[in-house]
């Protein structure tokens, strides 16, 4: 079966975008055809994968895809393919694996009233009803309650062509050795690499955040939480943010809050299971988040987490006890407070343990293959 893939941007460490890969990569594995469409790639192409880069280029973002969208029907229009799997919304989907939240919802409970007249939401409300209204036809794969909570809240029609799709975690995520002890040393070796490349004390509390995208995934929460501990845990900690984003606003930030000196920011790294080793906590405190794979990332690793609930993914937190998850209403101070009992709390809890059995079932590895099994039933029909 031959299938056209489209995705805005691809590059090696967005959650969206390693969830596009392995769902290719399965695709392929089933001896599939896939096109993908795009304005941007970064990395390899994967043997067998045809790359069509979109020259097109604009002030906007909106006129961006706007001219993305007429280029794609028209290189569509002289495909074989009559399948379109798209990993953003926008007109013309057969399927839609929905990595982003409701656009509605952001728009309407976030945002103040006057942004319902900008040409933005135009824009995107526009291409979200396109996949979702009642004039559409498209299947859309989701990935956690709140997703389906909000999109039937506000395209009620959609829910018969809504699917939940389980957790995806990568295979090198799983641990050979869930023991306290395999844990212990993991991160006895994992910790003295990475206090070598940056120069972090040795007896530092290890926070850290990994995501691209830093203003949505709350980095500027993180920062002021750490800044509002008590000076003598605030001194003996240190925050590592991985992914790939602008550092400059935060590092000013950083500066400004008088924590410079325990903030590190690194970008993108292949690495995680070893950062995941050497860290004491994972702090993510997202604004908006559909899904959030590093949070089970760090759960199935022993990993405490603390995270907001408007990520999708906190309630594996709660289900598997392996952290701290701050609730609704979400505020700076709550947060704040939140921070520092889970890091008071760390020494004595069970939060680690928890974790390492929970990521004994195998349902949390399985969402590309159940995701192709979609598309392959949906093309059928």
């Amino acid at each position: 079966m031959k299938l056209s893939f489209v995705i805005y941007s691809y590059f090696p460490y967005g959650g969206q975008q390693r969830d596009f890969m392995r769902i290719l990569n399965e695709c392929l594995s089933r001896g599939h055809q896939v096109d993908v469409y795009t304005l941007r790639w970064e990395g390899e192409v994967p043997a067998g994968v045809t790359v069509h880069r979109a020259a097109v280029s604009a002030f906007t973002r909106t006129s961006l895809y706007k001219k993305f969208s007429r280029w794609l029907d028209a290189k569509l229009a002289q495909s074989a393919t009559s399948y379109v799997v798209g990993f953003n919304k926008m007109p013309g989907l057969s399927i839609y694996y929905a990595a982003d939240p409701c656009f509605l919802e952001m728009a309407q409970e976030q945002r103040p009233a006057y942004y319902r007249y900008t040409p933005r939401y135009k824009h995107f409300s526009g291409y979200e009803a396109a996949v979702l209204g009642e004039e559409s036809n498209t299947e859309v794969l989701y990935l956690s309650a709140q997703q389906y909570s909000a999109f039937t809240k506000y395209y009620p029609t959609s829910k018969n062509r809504l699917h939940a799709l389980p957790p995806g975690l990568a295979e090198d995520r799983k641990l050979d050795d869930r023991s306290s002890e395999g844990r212990r040393q993991r991160k006895l070796i994992a910790r003295r690499s990475l206090n070598a490349e940056f120069q972090i004390a040795e007896d530092a509390t290890l926070i850290l955040q990994i995501g691209s995208g830093f203003k949505v995934k709350g980095v500027d929460r993180a920062l002021k939480a750490i800044a509002a501990l008590p000076k003598e845990m605030r001194d003996s900690s240190h925050y590592l943010l991985v992914g790939s984003d602008k550092p400059r606003v935060y590092l000013a930030l950083a500066k400004r809050l008088g924590i410079a000196e325990r903030v590190t920011i690194a970008g993108g790294r292949d690495d995680v299971p070893s950062l995941l080793a050497a860290a004491d906590l994972m702090l993510h405190p997202a604004y908006r988040e559909s899904a959030g794979y590093t949070l089970l990332e760090a759960i199935v690793a022993g990993l405490p987490v603390l995270a907001t609930a408007t990520c999708g993914y906190a309630c594996h937190i709660k289900q598997a006890d392996a952290g701290v998850v701050c609730d609704e209403p979400i505020t700076q101070t709550s947060i704040n407070e939140a921070l520092d009992m889970t890091l008071r709390a760390l020494p004595t809890s069970s939060w680690s343990e928890n974790g390492l059995a929970y990521g004994a079932d195998e349902n949390l590895f399985r969402m590309p293959q159940v995701a192709v099994d979609f598309i392959e039933q949906f093309t059928k029909n």
